[in-house]
């Protein structure tokens, strides 16, 4: 769904996840992007923000439910941290 968006600010975005309301009137995405400077997490951020309607349509055309539920985006650091802690293992076991 991501490459119909041709906003080159959410190029190379992985989803990462989805939390889901009960109800579902609300979808929070979570993404990752490759890069660690803040220019380009808050220049995706915005991108993400701006595509948030054309990925609404595509999911209420997706979609068997009667309302296509909000959607917001959030930056997920768990693949982040999943490195350090790699990277941490590593420089302990070439120590020993």
């Amino acid at each position: 769904m991501l490459k119909r968006v041709r906003d080159p600010r959410v190029q190379g975005v992985t989803v990462t996840g989805v939390d889901v309301t009960g109800d579902l009137q609300q979808a929070k995405i979570y993404y990752s992007i490759l890069s660690d400077k803040a220019s380009d997490k808050e220049k995706t951020q915005t991108g993400m923000e701006k595509a948030t309607g054309l990925i609404r349509k595509e999911l209420g055309a997706r979609l068997s439910i009667f309302k296509t539920p909000e959607i917001t985006f959030e930056q997920d650091d768990s693949v982040r941290y999943g490195d350090k802690i790699d990277r941490l293992i590593n420089e302990l076991n070439s120590k020993q």
